[in-house]
């Protein structure tokens, strides 16, 4: 038995062989062989942020919006053919882990989605400095434009320890039962990645909503209430996790020498997501080139999945 959850209003839907039931007594949920959540982040509570954006200046209105949080922008960063810009002004990284008082950290860099080795010494340097500090990379999200970029890293940084609760919580009514949490296109992820990259769920609840409704079928889906078809539309979910890259290529043995190695990131972050490793594949591989830039740069999508152990 498969249970589907929608919160926060705890509505639980058990699976038997692709057939909801519900109610479902909390003794038989207890004894699940696993859970799958359907929730929705974009109202949930958030933390401040302490923003680093490695780059160069910018006017005040382009800087990072971090609400009540705090950031700054430092030296560094490469261009998208991964020519360093300037060397990265690790002081003021020091400087600035070390005295904004906070734990859960964005940081972006001008040129990651080519080269992340900025936003990786920056990451190493705020881990030093803080003991316990939150890190998201914006590069993970794969986002070309760095505004977009930091955008989803300072909301992943944000709903982080929001994240966190939820999948206590979870563990907490359903000892021992394996989490997965609706990612909001498709799919699912495990529950420690959730924790790590709540931004790949944010909208979750409506990805289950939908997958849901498209199972009950139009002569289903009458009294049926949206968060019962949201509970179960998670449940049909399967792990899968995405890779977004800008990579530079000259010549086809050399595009495709990167997309195998886009390939392989993206089966282990898919496994990381919960995925049977023998049961990972690639479902989509996209690679479309650069328009306005120098020849031989590729945006590189992509996609894995599998299914749970």
């Amino acid at each position: 038995m498969i249970l589907g959850v929608a919160l926060p209003e705890r509505v639980v839907v058990a699976v038997r062989d692709g057939v909801p039931e519900w109610p479902v007594a909390r003794a038989a949920a207890r004894a699940a062989e696993r859970v799958c959540v359907a929730v929705d982040l974009d109202a949930a509570p958030v933390a401040p942020v302490a923003a680093i954006r490695v780059g160069g200046p910018c006017p005040p209105v382009l800087r990072p919006v971090v609400g009540s949080g705090v950031a700054i922008i430092v030296r560094g960063g490469h261009s998208l053919t991964g020519r360093v810009l300037e060397p990265l002004d690790t002081e003021a990284v020091r400087r600035f882990a070390a005295s904004c008082g906070l734990v859960d950290f964005a940081v972006t860099a001008t040129g990651s989605p080519m080269l992340a080795d900025h936003e990786l010494a920056v990451a190493a340097i705020v881990a030093a400095e803080v003991p316990g500090a939150r890190i998201t990379l914006s590069y993970e999200f794969g986002q070309p434009g760095l505004r977009e970029r930091e955008a989803d890293a300072i909301r992943n940084a944000a709903l982080g320890p929001e994240a966190g609760r939820i999948a206590d919580e979870v563990a907490r009514e359903l000892p021992g039962v394996p989490a997965y949490f609706a990612r909001s296109g498709r799919g699912l992820v495990s529950a420690p990645y959730f924790r790590r990259y709540p931004q790949a769920c944010a909208l979750g609840g409506a990805a289950g909503l939908a997958r849901g409704r498209a199972a009950f079928g139009p002569s289903r889906s009458d009294g049926v209430s949206d968060e019962v078809a949201a509970a179960y539309g998670a449940a049909l979910g399967r792990p899968e996790a995405q890779v977004e890259r800008i990579v530079q290529a000259r010549g086809r043995t050399e595009l495709n020498r990167v997309l195998q190695e886009a390939r392989d990131e993206a089966l282990t972050r898919v496994v990381s997501a919960g995925a049977a490793p023998g049961s990972a594949r690639i479902a989509e591989t996209t690679a479309n080139p650069l328009s306005y830039l120098p020849d031989g740069l590729y945006r590189v999508r992509v996609t894995a999945e599998g299914t749970v152990p």
